[in-house]
């Protein structure tokens, strides 16, 4: 008989999966007779924030280690693998797409022979898709929960893909104001986000790597050799995300240091061209300061065509200093 339980305490899903794949709903206080009923079936159960209460249930039920069940109540953890005895610990953070902004969550799995167990945190997706997928073919999860820790992994890496090629998109959105002619603050602080994000993004996808080269050398989880290249197919998927990460940041800050050389020649033509017109009006000043002194010994104030002389030398002066800075590109 099977029972079906609703997600409460953070137990959102919780089976038991027979040797020939088929699911079970079970409660937590069954785990155990339904692990000794079926000596070739394991456990998947679901949690999402779980209280301390269904961790220690859990705890002692499987075995597992008081530091890895501690890392799973508070969260926060980086992404590692940790083997515990017979049982693996692997946190991963994930990525989430909420009205527009990335938020990161986190997701703690505890795998060993007879058991997978997730636990959610923050902004992480649900594992059910990944369940109802797997049920279509029993005979593969026959194979132990190597074949749903896989399934779990897959998910995570998959939904970077998008989140990924959306920063691309605002990166190429972006280049337009880069280049453009006036300074807007705004497009200087949308890349600072912009490559924050992906810094954040970064240290989510890189470590992914790691963990599934150790996922594959480790002797604590036996993966059937049928499996083993599905696991690498993940860490082709995650390094190509994590080289396009790579790859966008160094473009990020290139933009940035391309808006900040534009924004200096800019001003330097700006100050530039206030030089020019300054250096115009500095000769008739000059040349009109001289003649404000009030000296009574200058021949050249009583000559007759004294003032449209020094009119027609200032301007022809202003005209030929125009010219040359209009040549040098300073006007």
């Amino acid at each position: 008989m099977t029972h079906h339980i609703a997600p409460s305490d953070g137990v959102v899903n919780c089976a038991l999966y027979d040797r020939s794949g088929q699911r079970h709903d079970i409660a937590l206080t069954q785990i155990s007779e339904a692990l000794a009923a079926d000596d070739g079936g394991f456990v998947w159960v679901g949690l999402y924030e779980p209280d301390a209460a269904i961790l220690d249930s859990l705890q002692a039920e499987f075995g597992l280690h008081a530091l890895a069940i501690e890392d799973a109540h508070k969260a926060h953890q980086r992404p590692k693998i940790e083997a515990y005895g017979h049982n693996l610990f692997i946190a991963v953070h994930t990525a989430q797409r909420i009205n527009d902004t990335v938020r990161f969550g986190e997701t703690q799995i505890f795998v060993g022979p007879r058991f997978l167990v997730t636990v959610r945190h923050g902004a992480s997706l649900s594992y059910a898709p990944v369940r109802k997928r797997l049920e279509q073919d029993p005979a593969l999860l026959a194979q132990g929960p190597s074949v749903a820790l896989h399934g779990v992994l897959d998910f995570v890496v998959d939904h970077y893909r998008p989140i990924v090629a959306d920063y691309a998109e605002v990166l190429d959105a972006l280049e337009q104001d880069v280049l453009a002619e006036s300074y807007r603050r705004s497009t200087m602080q949308r890349l600072y986000r912009l490559r924050k994000d992906l810094t954040r993004m970064r240290l989510a996808v890189l470590p992914m790597l790691d963990i599934l080269a150790q996922l594959l050398r480790t002797p604590v989880l036996e993966i059937p050799d049928g499996i083993k290249p599905y696991f690498r197919d993940i860490q082709d998927h995650a390094a190509r995300e994590a080289d396009t990460i790579d790859v966008l940041r160094e473009m990020a800050a290139a933009a940035m240091n391309t808006n900040l050389a534009l924004v200096t020649v800019t001003q330097g033509e700006i100050v530039k061209k206030l030089a020019g017109w300054a250096g115009l009006l500095a000769a008739p000043t000059l040349i009109a300061s001289w003649y404000g002194m009030n000296f009574e010994h200058m021949p050249e104030l009583h000559h007759s065509y004294a003032y449209p002389l020094l009119t027609a030398f200032v301007l022809l002066f202003c005209i030929g200093l125009y010219r040359y800075l209009r040549r040098i590109h300073w006007l």
